[in-house]
C-alpha cells in the first residue's frame, strides 16, 4: 500500500467522512496494518509438545467420517472443531464459540460507536463463529454462476450492502505474559475492520486466505481481571467482491476460525521447506529457509548472534505401530545445520538450513509418506525460544515432453472439483466432513482434487497430505461476469487491479507452500487474461519453480501455463492437442464431465482416450458436491434448496446442482461409472488372452487380492481366487484362454453368454477403507460357443377362450390368465394372472422422457427445444386401425395400426394428414395359449424428426405389483452412454428402491441391457417381459412416478406417487450426455435418429411355480 493510501485511509477510517471515501470500493487500498502472509502457525512450546501434537493429529481414518454431519448437529460440529485443531497448543487460543450479533442494512445503518468497550449490546443476537450469517436466519444466501448479485460497476457496490457487526470478549491468559499477541481471522467474506478495546487495528480483504494483525499495545496487560472487546465490521459486498465471482452460493460473515497466537519478541515468522532429490531417488538434499521477525529487537544486528536456529526431520511412519507411546524423539532422521546461500540479499532477515536424508520414503497419491519437520529458535543458553512444525513430503515436482512428472512419473490425473460446501453451514468446515470427502473420493479411485476456485481451510491441506491427494491450488480471483459486459474491462487488463490480484495469489503461495499434496498452483479461474497475469505468474515461478502454473484464462494455452488446462473441452479435440508436436506441455483437463443431476454420460471415452494417448493426463469432474442449501418448508421439513428458493434475486436456479454427490456425500450412481474409469488395475480380454493391468505408478499389486466369478445366462458357474505373481507398476499379467481356471466352465456350459468377473480387493486396512474393500472390478463377456437362433415359441396345449362382448376382446385360459383388449383401440387394458389385477393399462408406444438437466442445455438448440418444436412431448397415439387377424384354439393375432399426433390434433382422427403424423406404429400382438404375448412393433417416426428421446413401450402394473428382478446391467441406475461398471447379472429390486432422488427430478432410474425382467407382488404373481428373435437388449425403467411427474415436480419431495406402476421398455433409449450442461453433448453413436425402428418384446404371465430364467431359456435353442 502506498504511503498515500495510508495517511488518506488514516484520516477516513473507521467510517466514511464527509466527502464519502469508502475503503471498500477503492481496489487500490486491500489491507491495512495486516501482517504479510505465512505459513501456520503452532507456537510450540518445546520439540516434544510439536511432535506429540502430530502424534494426535495424524490419527485420521475412515472411521471418523462416520461422525460426519449435515444438519443441525453441524452447528455444534464446527463450533468443536474450531476447538479441536488448535488443542495442545499452549499459544494458540480460539475464539471461536456465540459472538453478539448485529446485520445493519448498510454501512450508513451500523450502531454508532459499536466498537467501543462500554457499548451495550446486550440486545443483539447470538451468532456462532464461525459461520455464514444467511445460514442462521440473517438476510439470505444468494446463488449465480456468472452474473455478479448487483449491477456491475467496479469498483463500487450498492449502497444496500448488508454489514454484519460483531462482538466478542476474551482474556490474555496470564502464560502469555511479555508475548507478543496477534489476532488471526482464517477467513471473512468478504471485507472487514477489527477493532481491540475500540482501537481499530486492521482491515482486509480476500474471503478465502488469512487476515493476521498485532493486537499487542491494544490489549489490557496479561492477567488482568478486565475483558478485552473485539469488535469485527464485516461488508458482505466490497471491491474484492469483483474478484471473487465463482459459482457458487455468496454467504457472508466469520466463516473460519479466528485465533489469538502468542509469540515472543524475537520469533519464527514464516520458513519454507524445499527437498531435491537425486537422480536415482536414493537420496534428497533438504533445505529449509527460515524467517524471523525481530521487527522489537534493538539493534537488529545484534539477533544472528544471540539465536540460533535448529531444524530437523521425523519420520511418522513407525509412530503408531506399537500398543504403547512412541518413542517420537527416537524417529529423527535428519538435522538441518545453517548454510550460506549465493544471491541472498543484504539484511535479509531470513536464514537458510540445509542437510541431506539418504534413502527417503517418497510422497504421493499412492504411497503419502510424510515427515514432520520441527523448525526451533534457541537463545544463546539453549534455551526454547520458538517452535514451530508441520507436515512435508519428499516428493519432486517436474516436467518432460508433453508430460507432468511426480518423481520422475507421468501420473494420470483422476480428479475432481471441490468446493468448500455443507449444506447446513455454507462455506464453514467440519474436520469429520473434511475426512468424509477424503474418504468416499480415495473410496472410488479419486487421486486428484482442484480447490475451486479459492485457497481452502488449512486443514484441508493437512489431510490431503496425510491421506493421498494430488492438489491444484487455486487462487481467490474469479472475474467471470466480466465477460459478459462490454462497458468495462477484465480486472486483469487493469493496472489499478494488479496489486490485488497479486496479493490474492502471494496469500496463497505462502500460506501453503509446505503442503506435499500441492503439485501446482493456479492463478484463478474464469478471469479473462492479461497482463496481470503474466505478473501473477511470472511472481510463482520465481518464487517456486519446484511446481507447476496453472491457468486455463486465455483459452488454457497460453504462456502463464505450465499445463494445457481445457474445459469441457470434446474427447476429439484433446486428442487433438495431444497429438500436435509443437505442443510440448501435457494436457490435463481442468474441468469436464459436468455432472448436474442424471449426468456423466460419455466419461468412459474421455477415459479410452486418456489410457491410450500420449500426452494426455487426466482431468477434473466438475464437480464434487451438490450445493443445495438446507431449508425449512412451510411444513416445517428440512429439503435441499436451490438458487431462487431464498427470494434471491439475480439467481441461476439449479445450476449449483452439478456433482457426483448428493449434499450429504452419498454417491449419484454416476459414481460407480467415475470408480470404474478411474481404477487403477485395468482388465481387457481379447485375441485368447485375459491381459490384468497395474497402471500405478508406485504400488505393486501384492497388497491385493485377486478374485474371478463366472456367470452363464445370470446363473453363478463357479468362483475362486486367482493366482498371481505381484504384478509390477506400470506393468501387466496375462492369462492365457485356455489355462485359465473358468475354461472347462466354458467348455461345459450350455449359456448362452457366460461373463467372467475378476475383482482385486485390499487385503489390509488403509486409512480410508478397511480391508476387503473392492479396488478394481471389471466384467469381460466370453466367445460364444455357437450361434444363437432363437427359435418361435411352441404352444404347450390347453385351448383359449375367446369373447367379445362389446368393444372389448377377453382371451384367457382357465384360471390361469385374463387379457382384456379394446377392439377400437387395440390395447390392452386389463391383464390378469391367477385372478389377480396385475396390467392395468397398456401397452402403448412411447418416445418421450421426462427431461434431463442435459436434456434442457443449450437453448433454442437444446434437445428439450426441439423436441417441445416438434411436438413430440404431446403426443398422443390414434388408432387407426385395429383387427384381429386370426383366431384358434391356441393362437389370436390382432394387428393395430397407432398414429402419433399432437395433443392438440386429438380429435381429428378422419382428418389426419401427412404433416400432422408424426410417428407410424405398426404392432402385431401374437397370444398363444401358454399366456405368451409376443409384440411385434415397426416404427415408422417422421423423417424430418430431432433425434428421440426414446423407443419403446409404456404400461401400467398394479401398484402392488412391486417387485422386480431382471437379467441385464446394474444393480445401480445406468444408461446406454454410461454403463461401463455396470455388470450384466441378475438383480432384484423394489420399485422404490429403483428410484434415484435427484433434488430437482427428471428420467431417471434406467437400467440397460436388459435381457428379461419379471415384475411380480409378494405373493410372487405378475409378469414377465424379455427381449425376442433377434431384438437386443432393453432399457427398463419402473417407477411409482409418472413421466409428467418427474417433469412436472422441482423437487424430489414434491413428487406424488401414482396409482399404479409405470414401466418402460425401450427398444432404444437417448444417451445422457454430460461433456458439459448448456450444449446439446450426447455423442452421435447414442442419439436416436428419426429412422425406422423394428422391435419384438414377449410378455408372459408369471406365478411362483415359474422364474423369469425359466422362461427366457424356453425361447433358447435346446
Amino acid at each position: 500500500m502506498s504511503s498515500s493510501s495510508s495517511s488518506r485511509l488514516m484520516g477516513q477510517l473507521p467510517f466514511p467522512s464527509e466527502n464519502g471515501y469508502k475503503p471498500w470500493e477503492d481496489q487500490s487500498f486491500i489491507k491495512w496494518k495486516k501482517r504479510d502472509p505465512h505459513v501456520t502457525f503452532r507456537s510450540h512450546e518445546s520439540l516434544e509438545g510439536s511432535l506429540k501434537y502430530w502424534y494426535e493429529r495424524n490419527k485420521v481414518n475412515y472411521l471418523v467420517a462416520n461422525s460426519a454431519v449435515w444438519n443441525d448437529d453441524a452447528v455444534r460440529g464446527a463450533l468443536d472443531s474450531a476447538a479441536f485443531w488448535v488443542e495442545n497448543l499452549p499459544f494458540v487460543k480460539s475464539l471461536s464459540g456465540y459472538w453478539k450479533f448485529f446485520l445493519a442494512s448498510s454501512p450508513k445503518k451500523v450502531p454508532e460507536n459499536f466498537y467501543d468497550s462500554a457499548f451495550r449490546d446486550f440486545d443483539w443476537d447470538a451468532l456462532p463463529v464461525p459461520s455464514n450469517w444467511q445460514m442462521h436466519g440473517f438476510d439470505r444466501p444468494i446463488y449465480t454462476n456468472i452474473t455478479y448479485p448487483f449491477p456491475l460497476d467496479p469498483p463500487f457496490v450498492p449502497e444496500e450492502n448488508p454489514t454484519g457487526c460483531y462482538r466478542t470478549f476474551f482474556q490474555i491468559p496470564k502464560e502469555w505474559k511479555s508475548r507478543r499477541i496477534f489476532l488471526h481471522f482464517e477467513a471473512v467474506d468478504s471485507a472487514f475492520f477489527a477493532w481491540i478495546n475500540g482501537v481499530l487495528v486492521g482491515y482486509s480483504q480476500d474471503s478465502r486466505l488469512p487476515a493476521e494483525f498485532e493486537i499487542t499495545d491494544y490489549c489490557h496487560s496479561f492477567g488482568s481481571e478486565n475483558k478485552n472487546v473485539l469488535a469485527v465490521q464485516v461488508f458482505r459486498w466490497s471491491d474484492g467482491t469483483y474478484l471473487e465471482d465463482q459459482d457458487h452460493w455468496w454467504l457472508s460473515g466469520i466463516h473460519r476460525d479466528v485465533l489469538l497466537i502468542a509469540k515472543p519478541p524475537v520469533f519464527i515468522s514464516d520458513y519454507f521447506f524445499k527437498s531435491n532429490l537425486s537422480k536415482d531417488f536414493s537420496y534428497a538434499d533438504i533445505e529449509v529457509e527460515v524467517k524471523i521477525d525481530n521487527s522489537q529487537e534493538t539493534p537488529k544486528d545484534t539477533v544472528p548472534s544471540r539465536f540460533t536456529i535448529e531444524a530437523s526431520l521425523y519420520d511418522t511412519t513407525g509412530w503408531y505401530k506399537g500398543d504403547a507411546d512412541a518413542d517420537l524423539i527416537s524417529s529423527n532422521v535428519a538435522n538441518m545445520k545453517p548454510k550460506v546461500v549465493s544471491g541472498a540479499s543484504p539484511g535479509f532477515q531470513g536464514y537458510w538450513l540445509g542437510g541431506k536424508l539418504d534413502i527417503p520414503m517418497l510422497w504421493s497419491a499412492e504411497k503419502p509418506n510424510l515427515y514432520t519437520l520441527v523448525v526451533i529458535l534457541k537463545d544463546s543458553s539453549g534455551n526454547v525460544v520458538d517452535c514451530e512444525s508441520c507436515l512435508v513430503g519428499i516428493r519432486q515436482v517436474s516436467k518432460a515432453y508433453k508430460q507432468l512428472l511426480v518423481n520422475g512419473h507421468p501420473i494420470i490425473i483422476r480428479g475432481v472439483n471441490r468446493h468448500e460446501h455443507h449444506p447446513r453451514l455454507g462455506k464453514t468446515n467440519i474436520e469429520s466432513c473434511m475426512i468424509k470427502d477424503l474418504v468416499v473420493m480415495k473410496q472410488n479411485n479419486i487421486n486428484g482434487v482442484r480447490n475451486s476456485h479459492y485457497p481452502q481451510h488449512p486443514r484441508w491441506y493437512e489431510l490431503c497430505d496425510i491421506f493421498g491427494m494430488y492438489m491444484i491450488d487455486e487462487a481467490n480471483i474469479e472475474t467471470h461476469g466480466f465477460d459478459y459486459c462490454g462497458h468495462v474491462k477484465h480486472p486483469t487488463l487493469e493496472p489499478s487491479w494488479a496489486a490485488a490480484m497479486m496479493d490474492r495469489v502471494i496469500g496463497m503461495v505462502e500460506r501453503d507452500k509446505n503442503h506435499a499434496c500441492i503439485i501446482s498452483w493456479s492463478l484463478g479461474n474464469e478471469s479473462g487474461y492479461g497482463p496481470n497475469h503474466s505478473a501473477l505468474a511470472g511472481w510463482v515461478r520465481g518464487k517456486d519453480p519446484s511446481r507447476l502454473v496453472h491457468y486455463e484464462g486465455g483459452g488454457s494455452r497460453t504462456s502463464s501455463t505450465d499445463i494445457v488446462c481445457p474445459m469441457y473441452m470434446r474427447v476429439w479435440d484433446i486428442v487433438k492437442i495431444a497429438n500436435d508436436p509443437d505442443e510440448i506441455r501435457p494436457l490435463i483437463l481442468c474441468e469436464y464431465s459436468h455432472a448436474m443431476g442424471n449426468s456423466n454420460g460419455n466419461i468412459h471415452e474421455y477415459w479410452e482416450a486418456i489410457d491410450s494417448t500420449f500426452g494426455l493426463q487426466g482431468g477434473f469432474i466438475w464437480d464434487w458436491v451438490d450445493q443445495a442449501l438446507l431449508k425449512d418448508t412451510v411444513e416445517n421439513v428440512k429439503r435441499w434448496a436451490y438458487g431462487g428458493e431464498f427470494g434471491d434475486v439475480p439467481n441461476d436456479l439449479n445450476f449449483c446442482l452439478n456433482g457426483i454427490t448428493w449434499p450429504d456425500r452419498i454417491p449419484h450412481p454416476a459414481v460407480h461409472e467415475v470408480k470404474y474409469v478411474y481404477q487403477p488395475i485395468k482388465i481387457s480380454f481379447g485375441e485368447g488372452t485375459l491381459k490384468i493391468t497395474n497402471t500405478h505408478f508406485y504400488e505393486t499389486t501384492q497388497g491385493l487380492e485377486f478374485t474371478w466369478t463366472a456367470h452363464g445366462d445370470g446363473c453363478k458357474l463357479g468362483s475362486g481366487v486367482l493366482s498371481l505373481p505381484s504384478i509390477e507398476p506400470q506393468n501387466s499379467y496375462h492369462i492365457e484362454w485356455q489355462s485359465s481356471p473358468w475354461y472347462s466352465l466354458w467348455l461345459s456350459s450350455a449359456a448362452e453368454e457366460i461373463f467372467v468377473t475378476v475383482t482385486a480387493k485390499l487385503l489390509d486396512s488403509t486409512l480410508w477403507v478397511e480391508a476387503g474393500h473392492v479396488i478394481s472390478s471389471t466384467q469381460v463377456q466370453l466367445p460364444a460357443r455357437r450361434n444363437v437362433t432363437y427359435h418361435e415359441l411352441k404352444n404347450n396345449g390347453g385351448t383359449l377362450v375367446s369373447e367379445s362382448i362389446e368393444d372389448r376382446i377377453t382371451i384367457s385360459k382357465e384360471n390361469f390368465w385374463e387379457i382384456m383388449l379394446n377392439a377400437q383401440t387395440g390395447i390392452i387394458e386389463t391383464w390378469k394372472v391367477g385372478g389377480v389385477l396385475v396390467m392395468n393399462k397398456g401397452i402403448l408406444p412411447c418416445f418421450w422422457r421426462a427431461p434431463t438437466d442435459n436434456d434442457k442445455g443449450g437453448g433454442f438448440n437444446s434437445h428439450l427445444s426441439l423436441w417441445k418444436a416438434a411436438q413430440i412431448d404431446t403426443l398422443q397415439y390414434i388408432t387407426e386401425s385395429c383387427s384381429i387377424q386370426n383366431v384358434s384354439d391356441h393362437l389370436v393375432t390382432i394387428a393395430v395400426v397407432f398414429l402419433g399426433v399432437p395433443r392438440r390434433e386429438e380429435g381429428l382422427s378422419s382428418d389426419l394428414g401427412d404433416k400432422t403424423v408424426l410417428m407410424k406404429i405398426e404392432v402385431v400382438y401374437t397370444i398363444n395359449s401358454s399366456g405368451d404375448v409376443i409384440m411385434n412393433c415397426n416404427v415408422i417416426p417422421k423423417s424430418d424428426l430431432p433425434p428421440l428421446p426414446r423407443v419403446g413401450v409404456e404400461f401400467y402394473l398394479e401398484k402392488s405389483v412391486d417387485q422386480i428382478k431382471w437379467y441385464g446391467r446394474g444393480p445401480f441406475e445406468c444408461y446406454p452412454d454410461r454403463k461401463a461398471a455396470a455388470h450384466v447379472d441378475i438383480y432384484e429390486k423394489n420399485v422404490d428402491e429403483m428410484h434415484v432422488p435427484y433434488i430437482v427430478p427428471g428420467e431417471c432410474s434406467g437400467r440397460a441391457d436388459v435381457r428379461w425382467v419379471t415384475f411380480q407382488n409378494r405373493n410372487g404373481i405378475g409378469i414377465y417381459a424379455s427381449i425376442y428373435g433377434n431384438s437386443p437388449p432393453m432399457q427398463m425403467s419402473a417407477s411409482y412416478y409418472t413421466t409428467e411427474e418427474l417433469d412436472r415436480a422441482a423437487h424430489n419431495e414434491d413428487l406424488v406417487k401414482g396409482d399404479n406402476v409405470e414401466v418402460h421398455l425401450d427398444h432404444k433409449h437417448m444417451g445422457l450426455g454430460g461433456d458439459d450442461s448448456w450444449s446439446p453433448c450426447v455423442h452421435d453413436k447414442y442419439l436416436i435418429r428419426a429412422a425406422p425402428y423394428s422391435f419384438s418384446i414377449r410378455f408372459s404371465p408369471i406365478t411362483p411355480t415359474t422364474s423369469g430364467q425359466e422362461i427366457y431359456k424356453s425361447q433358447l435353442p435346446k
